[in-house]
């Protein structure tokens, strides 16, 4: 006695299998690459202004930040201290997105963009539209994230 599936199984089964996109089966279009290359580019702009920004601001210093005086003096150069150790870590995690990003752009020019460095296949569209720079299709990703 086999039972029918009920209409809305089906048509969510058929739902996904049409979602799938440029980048789970079929090669990504030239018009594909344009969209993720200004897409690559436009953050670049962004990140790298926002590093140089972080990067002059922890470069400077207050007037008696480096007093070894007590009171006031001493608690503005402990915020400082803690403001630019902040600075310097969100620069560094720019920095990391920045490589990410311009390693995204080499791939689109030497045409490995859109493959998964693990297994060679193509990574999701909506993996690529969530994270353009990414480099592992989503079960290589999981299983990366597992061993950590």
């Amino acid at each position: 006695m086999a039972t029918k599936k009920p209409q809305s199984a089906r048509t969510s089964h058929s739902r996904s299998a049409s979602r799938t996109g440029p980048g789970a089966g079929k090669r990504i279009t030239a018009r594909d690459l344009k969209s993720f290359r200004r897409r690559l580019e436009d953050e670049l702009t962004v990140l790298t202004g926002r590093r140089a920004g972080l990067e002059a601001a922890s470069a400077t210093s207050p007037e008696g930040a480096g007093a070894g005086g007590y009171g006031e003096e001493a608690s503005d150069a402990g915020s400082f201290t803690s403001e630019r150790e902040r600075d310097l870590s969100l620069a560094g995690n720019l920095r990391d997105l920045i490589e990410k990003i311009q390693g995204a752009l080499g791939r689109i020019d030497d045409g490995s963009y859109g493959r998964c460095e693990v297994c060679g296949q193509p990574i999701e569209a909506e993996r690529l539209d969530a994270l353009p720079y990414t480099t592992l299709c989503l079960a290589d990703a999981r299983r990366r994230a597992r061993v950590r």
